[in-house]
């Protein structure tokens, strides 16, 4: 095989090299195609001549550097655990104390009221105020709305003076809310009962007492667990726990 490759590498030759003759006469493109081919063979039995066109056994190979996988955090011994600072919570009590009502001793206390002890004697509901006995006539009775009773509450105003004193309840602003068993509070109705507290004007007499009213309304069958009587009128209102 190798010796039929240099005759033909030999008559490519000799076409090539000869000007004239009995060679016949080739195209540029058959002259090309016969030295591509005489070049060919040459190459293809050259024992010298490598099958790679281009030999890398010079060239330094670049190993790429494997990125280690992440580790999962080992947990924290107990020890170190209590070891770390505990985080301190911060509370904003800004509102709270905003909400947080003053406690008060009486309602004489509260408004500045010289001379006179108020104390809370209890209370009453009923469907009507003041009830009616047989013969009497009231200047003013109040009934309860359909589905409520009147919740009236009672205090004992005593002149602890030596003279007469004047108490005016208008003249010191009076305004109360009522709250029983902790549910939202209800301002005191506003009646003409000349022994409302909250409009009392009169003189209440040396060592001689008076009773004074406050009335809400509350749910029918209402069963009263606790009432808290808030007073107004001041800077600052105050919650009297009656009972």
């Amino acid at each position: 095989m190798k010796r039929t490759g240099i005759i033909l590498c030999g008559i490519a030759a000799s076409f090539l090299m000869t000007g004239c003759g009995a060679m016949p006469d080739l195209t540029q493109e058959e002259t090309e195609l016969i030295s591509e081919y005489a070049v060919g063979v040459l190459l293809k039995y050259d024992k010298s001549h490598g099958s790679r066109l281009v030999d890398t056994s010079a060239y330094e190979v670049v190993e790429t550097e494997e990125i280690p996988e992440e580790l999962p955090e080992e947990p924290i011994p107990e020890e170190e655990q209590q070891e770390l600072p505990e985080t301190t919570e911060i509370v904003d009590v800004s509102q709270e104390e905003e909400e947080t009502e003053p406690q008060v001793s009486s309602v004489e206390e509260y408004y500045g009221i010289p001379n006179v002890a108020i104390q809370y004697t209890g209370y009453e509901v009923t469907d009507s105020y003041p009830s009616v006995g047989e013969g009497e006539e009231l200047f003013f009775s109040m009934d309860a709305t359909p589905g409520t009773q009147l919740l009236v509450l009672k205090f004992s105003v005593r002149n602890t003076g030596n003279e007469d004193q004047l108490v005016n309840m208008l003249e010191y602003g009076a305004r109360f809310r009522v709250s029983v068993n902790g549910e939202a509070s209800n301002g005191a109705l506003a009646t003409m009962l000349l022994n409302d507290m909250q409009t009392y004007d009169d003189v209440v007499p040396a060592g001689s007492s008076v009773e004074l009213v406050s009335i809400v309304e509350v749910p029918q069958n209402t069963s009263v667990n606790s009432i808290d009587f808030i007073l107004r009128g001041n800077e600052e209102k105050a919650t009297l726990r009656l009972q």
